[in-house]
């Protein structure tokens, strides 16, 4: 189509656009447009023109990924929006890929998103994560002990350290931070939203908190945004807080903690699912994975991999769809070929083949679900784009 072009986004130029991009998806309201450029322009932003005006805006953040016991450079694709006049032309893919492209190149490993459907970003090599489980409870029937130091108010403004001790808190495999204060400045600037804190950090420094929102303030349910602490104790006391607003709150919906089973802190939990079945206050657990995942550098990635056990060598043939999105001068052209990959203590991956060795095969977006954990070698041979010797997936799923 003619009048087409991509670019880097232009603050002068595109903001009044931009805002109206993301006005006709639904992303902002009048009350939060004045944020909107800070977290546009704290990271990579491209855009496709359409007939002289920005009508598909990508962004990006960096951050980093926990993966074991290493931090590894990640790339946080934090927007992908279309304007109602420039569904169907092919920017949001081709866009994406070239900002993926530029991040790779600027040394990211691991690139990650939230999705709004499955499908979609498989066509750029990502891979579905794993299941997040989300609970919807009533805070009175929480069997930790209600705190009992009183906690203070925080207040939107205190952005710069709510971002501080969210870049601190405490985080197990898999765990991102996106490290631009922008992202965190944005996250606090809901007119419902409130938070509850305690200072125990160094020289009385923010420590833990929760941030909330609610549209019935009187009794819920609450929705928690983002619990952020440092312990598990820490943990404990903020649940302790949710249960002191129990005399009053109803309801509360947040994302199951890392690391903790939610249901072992709750009072007959499944006669509180059958009591308040299809209410207002439904309580209840279920699980969903809305967040994918893909590595731009399998060679830097596997350097970073380490396993227990006697090493384990195979051949990876990789296939990554993202090529087809790129242009043809694009010097990052995903991970697409043939490498040899060792297992082990100290893993490594290299460019080539051993004929001596088994072979596995897949796409990016596959075997970014194994390197990461999020399922068996078995699993993903029944249900993805991954095959190999069956000798050779049950050694995978060990390793």
């Amino acid at each position: 189509m003619s009048g087409q072009e991509f670019r880097r986004y232009d603050p002068e130029r595109d903001r009044e656009a931009a805002t109206r991009i993301w006005r006709e998806v639904g992303w902002v309201d009048k009350e939060r447009a004045e944020h909107v450029h800070e977290y546009i322009e704290c990271g990579r932003a491209l855009v496709a023109d359409l007939r002289g005006e920005a009508e598909c805006l990508v962004i990006t953040a960096p951050g980093t990924c926990r993966y074991l016991k290493e931090e590894l450079p990640f790339a946080g694709v934090t927007g992908v929006t279309t304007s109602r006049t420039a569904r169907k032309q092919g920017f949001a893919g081709r866009l994406a890929a070239r900002a993926i492209a530029e991040d790779a190149r600027e040394g990211a490993l691991v690139v990650g998103l939230g999705m709004f459907e499955q499908g979609f970003y498989n066509r750029l090599g990502f891979g579905t994560g794993g299941y997040e489980h989300w609970t919807r409870f009533d805070p009175a029937t929480l069997t930790v002990d209600a705190a009992t130091r009183a906690p203070r108010r925080m207040s939107p403004e205190e952005w710069p350290a709510a971002h501080a001790a969210r870049l601190a808190r405490h985080r197990i495999h898999g765990g991102v931070n996106l490290t631009p204060e922008a992202i965190t400045k944005g996250d606090l600037q809901d007119p419902n939203g409130f938070g509850l804190a305690y200072d125990d950090g160094p020289s009385g420094t923010l420590s833990h908190y929760l941030w909330m929102n609610a549209k019935n303030v009187e009794s819920g349910p609450y929705n928690v945004q983002w619990l952020c602490y440092r312990t598990y104790g820490e943990l404990m006391e903020l649940l302790g807080l949710l249960k002191s607003l129990g005399d009053q709150v109803k309801s509360v919906e947040m994302a199951e903690p890392p690391g903790v089973q939610i249901q072992d802190l709750f009072a007959t939990p499944f006669r509180r699912m059958t009591l308040t079945q299809k209410s207002e206050f439904e309580c209840g657990i279920h699980a969903r994975a809305f967040w994918q995942a893909r590595l731009c550098d399998v060679p830097g990635c596997l350097a970073r991999t380490h396993l227990p056990g006697r090493g384990l060598e195979f051949n990876l043939e990789l296939a990554d769809p993202i090529e087809g999105f790129l242009a043809a001068d694009s010097d990052w052209r995903g991970t697409s070929g043939s490498y040899v990959v060792s297992l082990g203590p100290d893993s490594w991956a290299e460019r080539g083949t051993n004929r001596a060795l088994p072979t596995l095969r897949a796409s990016t977006g596959a075997f970014t679900r194994l390197w990461l954990g999020c399922l068996s070698a078995s699993s993903l041979a029944a249900t993805d784009s991954l095959e190999g010797p069956p000798e050779l997936l049950e050694a995978l799923d060990w390793a």
